[in-house]
C-alpha cells in the first residue's frame, strides 16, 4: 500500500529544506513516511517509521490539503519504494548494486537516471 498527500503549507525539516509532499507505505513490520522537499521531487528527502498506521495519520493527517491521501500503486519489484517513478539502484537485479546510481523505466528498458 502507498499513498500520498500534500501539505496545507510547507513543513520546515532543517535549514532551507522545507517538505512539500509526503508518502505513506506500508511494510509487513510497519509503516514508512517518506518527506519530499519539492513539488516534483522524485525521492524522499527524509523518512520516517512508524509501527501502526494509526500514529502516523494521528501525527499527519491534520497537515494535508484537501485533496487528501491519493493512492499508488506498489513499486516495480527491486525499485525504490518512495520514488514516484520505476527507479532502482543500478546493478542490484545482478546481485552487483552501484550504491547511488539509479536506473529508470522507459519504454520497457532500463535506463540511467540522472537526477534533476
Amino acid at each position: 500500500m502507498r499513498k500520498y498527500a500534500h501539505l496545507r503549507k510547507p513543513l520546515a525539516r532543517e535549514a532551507n529544506a522545507f517538505v512539500h509532499r509526503i508518502m505513506l507505505y506500508g511494510a509487513e513490520d510497519g509503516f514508512f513516511l517518506f518527506e519530499y522537499c519539492g513539488e516534483d521531487a522524485v525521492m524522499c528527502s527524509f523518512d520516517r517509521w512508524y509501527a501502526s498506521l494509526e500514529e502516523l495519520h494521528e501525527d499527519w493527517d491534520d497537515l494535508i490539503d484537501d485533496r487528501g491521501w491519493i493512492e499508488i500503486d506498489d513499486p516495480l519489484p527491486g525499485c525504490q519504494h518512495d520514488a514516484f517513478i520505476p527507479l532502482r539502484v543500478r546493478g542490484r537485479d545482478t546481485g552487483h548494486p552501484q550504491w547511488g546510481e539509479f536506473e529508470t523505466l522507459r519504454d520497457g528498458k532500463w535506463v540511467e537516471y540522472k537526477r534533476p
